[in-house]
């Protein structure tokens, strides 16, 4: 077990019940459809359209408990220019928010026009491996037989080298470029 902290907390430690609140007051009860929207629906879709909330439909007092649940609503914000696209689109995007749910959530989409932020492009791509980490990734990987798994591997070990190079900084006797 891990003594507690002193002093100062994290932010990360707070987040996840902040997140988890705001997004139940919107009927989402996973972080993840927010999250990861544009692999969700494709980086197109997501710059011109975003959910805003899950509308579930009303519960009955006595409801039969082996009856299933009634699917949701997905209720998204469309860019105007966009709106009819959507429209033509709702089964696929339903079809691609349940398949992500990993079940029968949502039913229907409902539309609500109005302007959206730019969408916020968070990777970053590396820089190509070095010609040594290549060459070392490609040696690492020589005893697999299987071609396409040995070039994963090569690539993967080759990346990793060079990441790990540029994290541990210069080592002594190797030149710094600028130098």
């Amino acid at each position: 077990m891990k003594p507690a902290r002193r002093g100062a907390k994290r932010l990360a430690e707070f987040t996840p019940g902040l997140i988890a609140e705001a997004l139940a007051a919107r009927g989402l009860g996973e972080a993840s459809l927010i999250a990861d929207w544009p692999a969700i629906v494709g980086e197109t879709f997501a710059r011109h359209a975003r959910p805003i909330e899950l509308q579930w439909p009303p519960r009955a007092a006595r409801r039969d408990p082996e009856a299933p649940a009634r699917p949701a609503t997905l209720v998204l914000r469309v860019e105007g220019a966009f709106a009819l696209e959507a429209q033509h689109s709702a089964s696929v995007i339903v079809a691609r928010v349940n398949a992500h749910l990993g079940w029968r959530c949502v039913d229907k989409i409902a539309f609500r026009q109005g302007p959206l932020p730019p969408l916020e492009d968070r990777r970053r791509l590396a820089p190509p491996p070095s010609d040594a980490a290549e060459a070392a990734g490609r040696a690492a990987a020589a005893s697999i037989e299987n071609e396409d798994l040995r070039e994963a591997v090569a690539r993967l070990g080759a990346r990793a080298i060079d990441r790990s190079a540029r994290l541990s900084g210069p080592q002594r006797g190797q030149a710094v470029k600028g130098d």
